[in-house]
């Protein structure tokens, strides 16, 4: 049995550095909250609000370090209070995305697209690829055990030398099958 620790990722927002100049101030450098799963990558003290057509989401964490382009990941769920419906897409993937207004303790930014739900996906390092037999941009089946088991589909896997072994989930497709952050799921192909 090939199993994978399995996490559930909340709604954030990647900034670009000029996004983050706008919406913090000039100067102004990310800090630390703590430390996520992949190398590198972490939580930041740092808050914003996210403003759409119907609603506001408030308190919506910045994930650093900053990216080339601002992207906002939402749940479906949080798609209908703030009026946006964006794609379901692999992170970075943004062009023909809606946008929104991102408001911080300085200023703020209307970024013309960007708002997506990230696709489920697996961040593999290519010895677990070659482990799983599987390859970067290969989709598979999961298998979730429990009282609300059941088969994520169409899962992407994403290899990288940097990436830790872990699946990540929205947090609505993870409280759909009662997930616990760490359990293991099993790579069924």
């Amino acid at each position: 049995m090939k199993q994978i620790p399995i996490a559930m990722s909340n709604r954030h927002v990647h900034l670009s550095k000029a996004d983050l100049l706008q919406l913090f101030g000039e100067g102004y450098e990310l800090t630390k909250s703590k430390a996520l799963s992949q190398p590198g990558q972490f939580a930041a003290n740092e808050k914003v609000d996210v403003v759409g057509p119907k609603g506001t989401l408030k308190g919506i964490r910045v994930l650093g370090p900053e990216r080339s382009n601002t992207q906002i990941e939402i749940s479906k769920t949080d798609c209908f209070q703030l009026g946006i419906f964006p794609p379901v897409r692999d992170s970075g993937d943004i062009a023909g995305t809606p946008g929104a207004k991102i408001i911080g303790p300085k200023g703020e930014v209307e970024i013309t697209k960007g708002v997506i739900i990230a696709a489920r996906h697996i961040h593999m390092h290519p010895n677990d690829a070659k482990e799983f037999a599987v390859k970067d941009n290969d989709r598979v089946k999961i298998k979730v055990d429990g009282e609300r088991g059941l088969i994520y589909d169409n899962v992407l896997i994403r290899v990288r030398e940097d990436f830790v072994l872990e699946m990540h989930v929205d947090i609505d497709e993870g409280n759909a099958a009662a997930v616990q952050n760490g359990q293991l799921v099993e790579l069924i192909k």
